[in-house]
């Protein structure tokens, strides 16, 4: 599975971006697909994931209720919307394929894509 990410950008605070990530690969829709984000000079942390069917899907705590994990199976793709957007949310976001097909913050993301930069300015 390849993955690449689009949608990053610069916007104020308060603001809205929509973050892509169209994946290759006939397995997609049998895995999860998560979304992950890295600050300069932090560890890399977990953001949402969603399992394979749409079903379910998970936050952080720190953007619950800001941003919302979506997929579209027919055409390869998971999308984060991001609301409400804060300083604090600027990081290189990275989207994910699952080893499995429910995902969640602990399971395995064995395929990455390279990131793309969101900036919030306050």
């Amino acid at each position: 599975v390849q993955l690449g990410e689009s949608g990053g950008g610069l916007v104020q605070a308060g603001g809205s971006l929509r973050l892509s990530c169209a994946a290759s690969g006939r397995t997609f829709s049998n895995r999860a697909m998560g979304w992950f984000r890295q600050a300069p000079g932090k560890e890399r942390e977990f953001v949402s994931a969603i399992s394979w069917s749409g079903g379910s899907t998970y936050y952080a705590d720190s953007v619950k209720g800001r941003f919302t994990i979506s997929r579209d199976n027919a055409k390869n793709s998971v999308y984060l919307q991001m609301n409400s957007l804060k300083p604090e949310d600027t990081a290189v976001y990275y989207c994910a394929a699952a080893t499995t097909m429910r995902g969640g913050p602990t399971t395995r993301y064995e395929y990455w894509g390279q990131g793309t930069q969101v900036t919030v300015s306050s």
